[in-house]
């Protein structure tokens, strides 16, 4: 009875370290992740990227405009009633126009705000190079998101903040991401959901639906990689659309 107990003890044992051996790590979930979505290569030579798109409040559907420049700057730009406003973080500041609430000219955001943001002047997102970037991943094991199976990485950024970030295990896109923000004094949990991803001309894979913050889905209507961008774009000044360099 002993010799048995042993042998099955020793069997234990060497299944466990089989399956140990095939446990993905979240080094090995992130670089199928970039493989899945184009190739480090690919993204490599993205410098800026245009996304133009709607979403919908209420009935009333809301053009929207997104437009980064890889470490330089960010701006979101939306219409609702004929009025135009718009958030812009830059490496240094960053700015608000929201003329529905009142706003006559932009408002600087405070230097808080603008650190936690800058995160979105980086097209690649979190994932992509983290090591360089010092970003550190968790691997949290497996999850289901709305009956998908994904892998659960979290992010932890040089600033501290956090994001988990969860990878369908079954093609490797990202598809959805939980970040911790503060909203009057309160930490809350925001989540932002990725879907419709389609192969573009470059060579990388992108979303086509996104949902920043719950609050309605975003419809990618087209998506402009590396062109001209006008030299004011990441400048708050409201009275003239941003003219595009020749």
């Amino acid at each position: 009875m002993k010799i048995i107990k042993l042998c099955m003890l020793a069997i234990t044992v060497c299944c466990a370290a089989f399956g140990s051996s095939y446990a993905q790590t979240a080094d090995e979930i992130i670089q199928k992740h970039i493989e899945a979505i184009g190739g480090a290569d690919n993204w490599k030579k993205i410098n800026s990227i245009k996304i133009v798109g709607t979403s919908n409040a209420g009935g009333t559907e809301i053009p929207i405009t997104l437009t980064i420049q890889q470490g330089k700057g960010f701006r979101v730009e939306y219409t609702v009633n004929g009025m135009t406003g718009y958030n812009i973080i830059t490496d240094k500041a960053g700015w608000n126009y929201s003329p529905f609430s009142g706003q006559t000219k932009a408002e600087a955001m405070p230097e808080d705000l603008v650190k936690k943001s800058q995160d979105g002047l980086d097209i690649g997102g979190p994932l992509f190079d983290y090591q360089a970037k010092g970003n550190k991943m968790t691997y949290l094991g497996k999850d289901d998101v709305e009956g998908t199976e994904c892998y659960k990485i979290k992010v932890t950024f040089p600033s501290g903040k956090e994001e988990t970030v969860y990878i369908d295990a079954s093609n490797y896109y990202h598809i959805r991401s939980v970040d911790k923000v503060k909203a009057n004094d309160k930490e809350m949990e925001q989540t932002s959901n990725f879907g419709n991803f389609q192969k573009l001309p470059e060579g990388i894979v992108y979303p086509m639906s996104i949902d920043f913050g719950g609050g309605g889905p975003m419809t990618v209507k087209s998506i402009e990689i590396n062109k001209p961008l006008a030299d004011n774009i990441f400048q708050p000044a409201e009275a003239k659309e941003p003219e595009v360099k020749k």
